[in-house]
């Protein structure tokens, strides 16, 4: 607060000028605007303060571990790395995803094994969900914890479109460790790897429980993965056409 002097309480005016306090001052002065960080992150996937994102592939499948202005963002704790795979593994638009794809198994009468009708149709989705929540964990958490190594996607936006999808393919054989140093991605192999030789031995039909079948379960999610990397690279490309392409509301 202003401290009033005594010329000023009496009937003659002063013409001393007034200055303000050091507490009124600092009042009146504009505040700076704290800078903004890379890591820093809307819903639409630009950035997070932990790190992550909230984006999702097509408006529904989780993206979290996607970052589009990831250049000098901090490596993830183990603590963070678990904590964004769960939330990721158990997503409710999960749920129906693996119900899709078990419907899509139980119709071309993959594994028969599993049988016909609701119990084949039960054993599917279980092995589906299993299967997918066992490899997220060991490639997004477990083996980059172990190992050092950042589970994120930093998508590069730049360049051709062959130079794009040239380095979203790379990314299943090369990533970021904690470090920040590129490093060969032994999280995506050895965690795909663990993941179809857990699957196939344990739960999946005693008759498909072989050396090949899991070279082949490590094969398809290799692949499986490699695409995902393409679409997370120009996803956010489609994104923004697809809210470009929304018309204006008539006023």
């Amino acid at each position: 607060m202003t401290v009033v002097s005594l010329a000023q309480t009496s009937n003659t005016p002063s013409t001393a000028p007034q200055l303000p306090d050091s507490a009124s001052a600092s009042q009146s002065a504009p505040q700076p605007t704290p800078p903004q960080t890379k890591s820093t992150q809307d819903k639409s996937g630009a950035g997070s303060s932990s790190g992550t994102s909230n984006d999702r592939l097509f408006y529904a499948l989780p993206n979290f571990l996607t970052l589009e202005n990831g250049g000098n963002v901090p490596p993830l704790t183990v603590g963070q790395k678990f904590k964004v795979v769960t939330r990721s593994a158990f997503d409710p638009v999960q749920f129906v995803w693996y119900g899709f794809l078990s419907g899509l198994s139980q119709a071309e009468n993959s594994e028969p094994g599993y049988g016909q009708g609701a119990e084949g149709y039960g054993k599917r989705y279980g092995a589906a969900f299993a299967d997918g929540t066992i490899e997220n964990f060991m490639v997004g958490a477990v083996y980059p914890s172990v190992l050092r190594q950042d589970p994120r996607f930093f998508q590069s936006g730049k360049g051709s479109f062959m130079h794009r999808t040239g380095y979203a393919i790379s990314r299943v054989f090369l990533t970021r460790g904690d470090n920040g140093h590129t490093q060969f991605n032994f999280s995506e192999i050895l965690g795909s790897a663990s993941s179809a030789a857990i699957s196939t031995y344990s739960y999946h039909p005693s008759g498909d429980r072989t050396l090949s079948n899991t070279a082949s379960v490590w094969g398809s999610e290799m692949g499986y993965d490699t695409i995902t990397f393409v679409v997370k690279e120009f996803w956010p490309d489609i994104r923004r056409k697809l809210h470009k392409s929304k018309p204006t509301p008539v006023q």
